[in-house]
């Protein structure tokens, strides 16, 4: 599939609603939304409008924003439900039920052919009332359900002929790479239609697992700003645009503001009252940090030599560790180089090895080794002392 036919379906609003921590007001939902459509995501998909009269008056309210990213409610394959979505001025419906015989049995209770007659008459019903509404149709838990189970409500929904877009739910992150590809592969032979792809993050595999349905020929991605949702939430937004951006970087800088993600992340981690996490995709503190030696050099050398991400074609800067025994004197001339001081590499490379004697023993911080640095660079550029002897005899207090 050609990298520019993916959309993002960003769910937040609605799968971020279900993070244990996510708490967001009316005003908080509009400020999201904002920054979503700023980032550029194609759709925003929002809470059902039947979960509280709260997420009814929402839905409704960012519906009327007139966002330049196209507004998604979510509901279930109810008919009231159908009736309350349709009020909220929405651009799409995304209708789902469960189909595994964990959610029949235990969570609706109704048989495939059950199942079939209700998506007909609500997917049926959405369409008389407005024909030129965004719908979609979702099995629910997708990679727990028989195939031949799922085949069956497909290509009844397919035979409605009301669909634009079909989607598949690994609701509770067991699928893998192989099996989600696998699955959209059948699909994409049963229908011309879009296709979406839902991916908890149970078992780690929601990157991965998104990507390989868009290798099979999804057209949707569901994500949420830093990955929250239920349990452990879904596809992170920022680890898809990592993975896309390390396969097709134009395509990714043309399609989204790049620049935008740092602070989209920041907006909702406060909302929700959370940490970015230190080695988050691209936004983490440590995304773009460099600490070995030989790692040093070479990206002094040439960045891409250990970075497959810019961190400038997001709005950020890598850095250079260097207050550890692992550093290496390439780093140290860089850090010279900052701070206008001039030492040559003989030089370089002993204040390089009292740092890594000094760090053996105590914990140092860059201004520890700034200071070296200073003081190093003034005997060693003094007249009257020795330079090797003046420079040994710095220590830190």
């Amino acid at each position: 599939m050609p990298l520019h036919d993916f959309s993002i379906i960003e769910s937040t609003l609605r799968e971020g609603e279900q993070f244990v921590g996510a708490d967001f007001t009316s005003e908080d939902k509009v400020e999201i939304a904002h920054a979503l459509a700023d980032f550029g995501v194609e759709y925003i998909e929002l809470t059902s409008p039947c979960a509280s009269p709260s997420s009814l008056t929402d839905c409704a309210h960012i519906s009327s924003l007139g966002l330049t990213t196209k507004v998604l409610t979510h509901i279930r394959c109810h008919m009231e439900d159908a009736r309350i979505a349709l009020d909220t001025g929405a651009d799409g419906i995304d209708v789902v039920i469960g189909t595994s015989s964990y959610l029949r049995d235990f969570s609706h209770g109704k048989s495939i052919d059950q199942v079939i007659e209700l998506a007909t008459d609500v997917l049926s019903f959405i369409h008389s009332q407005a024909p030129d509404i965004e719908l979609r149709f979702s099995t629910e838990d997708s990679f727990r359900s028989a195939q031949e189970d799922l085949l069956r409500v497909y290509q009844a929904v397919r035979n409605l002929g009301v669909v634009d877009r079909f989607g598949v739910a690994d609701t509770v992150g067991v699928a893998t790479p192989n099996g989600v590809f696998n699955l959209v592969t059948t699909l994409r032979q049963l229908t011309d239609s879009d296709i979406e792809f839902h991916g908890h993050n149970d078992t780690g595999c929601a990157i991965a697992n998104s990507f390989s349905a868009l290798e099979a020929g999804a057209t949707h991605i569901d994500t949420t700003v830093l990955g929250i949702g239920e349990r452990n939430g879904i596809t992170p937004l920022e680890g898809l645009i990592a993975r896309l951006y390390a396969t097709d970087p134009d395509t990714v800088r043309t399609k989204y503001r790049l620049h935008h993600l740092h602070d989209l992340n920041q907006l909702v981690a406060d909302k929700a009252e959370i940490e970015i996490p230190f080695n988050h995709y691209i936004t983490g503190l440590t995304a773009f940090t460099h600490k070995a030696g030989i790692h040093a050099k070479a990206i002094l050398n040439n960045p891409e030599t250990y970075e497959i991400l810019d961190p400038a074609d997001f709005g950020l800067t890598r850095y250079i560790s260097i207050a550890h025994k692992l550093t290496g004197w390439n780093a140290m001339q860089d850090r010279a180089e900052q701070l206008g001081l001039k030492l040559d590499r003989t030089n370089l490379q002993a204040v390089t090895r009292h740092i890594k004697a000094m760090a053996d023993h105590k914990r140092l911080t860059l201004s520890d080794v700034d200071e070296l640095l200073h003081q190093w660079a003034e005997a060693n550029n003094s007249s009257d002392e020795r330079p090797s002897t003046a420079a040994e005899e710095v220590q830190v207090s």
